[in-house]
């Protein structure tokens, strides 16, 4: 390919995008294609010689986009949103087109810069504490990885990254019940091994209890454990569930346990001047993890972590080989010394975009406005004789069941598993499930970019038609 094609085919691929946007609604939400389909097509080794871009596209359009499910629909009511927006998409290409490898300073100081920029930028949307210091990740699983293998080694004075497990070591991590799986896995990840991950009870609102939590550091303390790290969450993926983090921090404070508070997709409200609670208690955290990829309308990947203590951050991650070793070092940041990876993608360019084409307003609008539809939708399900809420709705995701009376306790949740693969493979609509308190229970999350209040009202009469269909 020459700059001349390239020139013609990037125009080509842009207008499809375009179409794109525009004609989402037109494909099944959720992708309808069985196992092994889109694999099947695919020849089995790679072309000997070059193909034209004509054919590469076309085969793009009809074996790729079958086999997607369309995050961007404005029927994607499952999971968190993985969220996308006109200006974030045109960052993403621009980031592409430039390529850069943005390490360090010196491979790119305004990326390096820019990024200490709009971590000053989410301090100020969000309200955080102003001496905190931010980074970006790319997921939120890392992100609580790194807090707690700074917890680990700031406890030890770094000796574990020194000397490794010395076979002494009986630390105790602490997270509710309702907490992320990614805890799990960085628990297993730093070596602290899944049995010393202390899960603690729920209330009736499935927020982490307090007295369950005093509880078990004290029968840790006296079993000869040491409390090191716990996590507080602020929106849990089961049911959007808040932690009560000024208790929490009472406790950690007490016990001098590094509290990192997980609110990766609730945190995005706290711009909003009346979910200020959410972060009551904050100031006391050690570390804190939001995703704007998820609700700030930015393409994934983009996770903004913020640290306390950043010089205790850099001492657990900085290595730096000759190869690595500048003049300017010591009096900028270094990203690397930040995290696990050493190769960090331009990830601050398409936040900056965002952040300023939609600016502080819009994004308190759009937000506001997913809280008051979700909220809206919450009563109407609770005032309907055959569905009930099974879940408080504080934000934007609604938990709920269909319970028509004629049904035995007993069979409702097979019914309602019936009632969500009906609902996904009609395509109009894309949600998922989880348990609480062992029952199978509907999550509906409204939070898609574009989304609007018809499109909530369209599945809410969507699922009132599919379960009548079901009796």
């Amino acid at each position: 390919m020459d700059i001349d094609s390239f020139r013609k085919s990037a125009h080509r691929l842009v207008d499809w995008m375009a179409d794109y946007f525009q004609s989402v609604e037109t494909y099944p939400v959720k992708s309808q294609v069985k196992p092994g389909a889109t694999y099947d097509k695919l020849p089995s080794s790679a072309p000997e010689k070059g193909e034209s871009m004509d054919a590469i596209f076309r085969d793009f359009q009809e074996i790729i986009v079958p086999g997607m499910t369309h995050w961007q629909h404005p029927g994607f009511h499952a999971y968190f949103n993985g969220n996308s927006s006109y200006p974030s998409v045109l960052a993403e290409m621009l980031t592409a087109t430039l390529a850069a490898q943005c390490m360090i300073w010196e491979t790119s100081p305004a990326a390096t810069e820019l990024e200490e920029k709009m971590m000053d930028w989410l301090k100020d949307l969000l309200h955080l504490p102003h001496a905190w210091q931010g980074v970006i990740h790319d997921t939120a699983s890392t992100a609580t990885l790194v807090s707690l293998i700074t917890a680990r080694e700031t406890h030890t004075g770094w000796k574990i990254n020194k000397k490794g497990f010395q076979g002494n070591e009986r630390f105790r991590i602490y997270a509710s019940k309702q907490s992320h799986s990614s805890v799990e896995k960085a628990v297993r990840i730093a070596g602290l091994g899944s049995d010393n991950l202390v899960l603690i009870d729920v209330d009736k609102q499935y927020s982490l209890s307090i007295a369950d939590l005093k509880d078990k550091v004290k029968a840790d303390l006296k079993a000869g454990f040491i409390p090191l790290w716990m996590v507080a969450t602020l929106g849990s993926t089961g049911s959007t569930a808040v932690d009560p983090l000024k208790e929490v921090t009472e406790v950690c404070k007490q016990y001098k346990i590094w509290l990192h508070v997980d609110a990766a997709w609730a945190g995005t409200a706290m711009m909003l001047p009346e979910y200020q609670w959410l972060r009551q208690g904050l100031e006391a955290a050690d570390s804190f993890v939001f995703n704007p990829h998820k609700w700030m309308f930015t393409n994934f990947d983009c996770t903004a972590y913020f640290v306390r203590d950043a010089e205790s951050l850099q001492r657990t991650f900085t290595l730096i080989p000759e190869y690595l070793k500048t003049r300017s070092h010591g009096r900028v940041n270094n990203y690397s010394d930040w995290g696990i990876q050493l190769g960090r993608r331009f990830r601050a360019l398409k936040l900056w975009f965002v952040l300023r084409n939609f600016g502080k307003e819009g994004l308190r609008k759009k937000v506001a406005n997913h809280i008051k539809w979700a909220q809206d939708l919450a009563t109407d399900i609770d005032r309907h004789p055959q569905f009930e809420l099974l879940a408080p709705a504080p934000l934007a995701t609604v938990c709920f069941r269909y319970r028509p009376p004629e049904v035995s306790d007993d069979d409702l949740n097979a019914l309602n598993e019936k009632l969500l693969h009906e609902l996904n493979q009609s395509g109009k609509i894309y949600l998922t499930h989880t348990k609480l308190a062992d029952i199978y229970t509907i999550r509906l999350v409204v939070g898609q970019t574009y989304q609007q209040k018809h499109h909530i009202d369209k599945a809410w009469e969507i699922i009132l038609v599919t379960a009548c269909q079901l009796s």
